[in-house]
């Protein structure tokens, strides 16, 4: 239970502090700057690693939930509890930040700028890089220690940095689905769901392929 409640509380504090930094910049008028946003979403991610690490690997994405299990390095019997803990998580923090800012429109929703083939594509090479290096500088299921936090928090914000004004840089089942059922922008939801799994998956074998023997497959 104390590993669900951190892939909730950690999720939570993704949304909040991500999403928020796209609501609060587009209320503000451009305080924040899409550099600002990157940055946010990169230093939540680092700091809940951090703090949430050695308790439930601090997943944070259904995405890489999945990909630590197709790399066996954790239980299937878990996936679903930590999907549903994480989803929930997304959901409280886009329910908060509606009632603050019940004026925004998209609640900082991922949605494409081009063609949805465009940001589909985007999203799954976006995410099997993020996953190639989570799996890179974890230990079995656990992104834990500072190499590992600020590894992918950098991942989290340089891929947001350039990929996000294209596609939004979502890499995160989890972070797309809230913003979008609160606010009601489902339209495109079904390209941030899919493609962060694929490429998640498709990591996977990149990563058994480069590392050593067992790595992510059985030795």
């Amino acid at each position: 239970m104390r590993k669900l409640l951190a892939e909730c509380l950690g999720t939570f504090c993704l949304v909040f502090a991500g999403t928020g930094a796209i609501v609060i910049d587009q209320a503000s008028g451009g305080a924040i700057s899409h550099v600002g946003v990157a940055l946010t979403f990169g230093l939540i991610v680092m700091a809940m690693i951090e703090s949430l690490g050695d308790l439930s690997g601090a997943h944070l994405n259904p995405a890489v939930t999945l990909g630590f299990w197709a790399a066996r390095r954790f239980p299937g019997a878990q996936v679903l509890p930590y999907a549903a803990s994480q989803l929930a998580g997304a959901l409280l923090a886009s329910g908060l930040l509606r009632l603050l800012f019940p004026a925004s429109a998209t609640l900082g929703a991922t949605l494409p700028a081009g063609s949805a083939g465009q940001s589909f594509i985007l999203e799954t090479v976006l995410s099997a890089i993020l996953m190639f290096v989570i799996l890179s500088v974890s230990h079995g299921a656990k992104e834990k220690g500072l190499n590992a936090a600020l590894t992918i928090g950098g991942v989290v914000a340089l891929e947001a940095m350039f990929a996000g004004p294209i596609c939004g840089a979502s890499m995160n089942p989890a972070r797309s689905l809230g913003p979008a059922v609160l606010s009601g922008h489902l339209e495109h939801l079904w390209i941030y769901l899919a493609a962060p799994v694929l490429g998640a998956l498709l990591a996977v074998p990149l990563c058994g392929c480069l590392r050593k023997e067992g790595c992510c497959s059985p030795s």
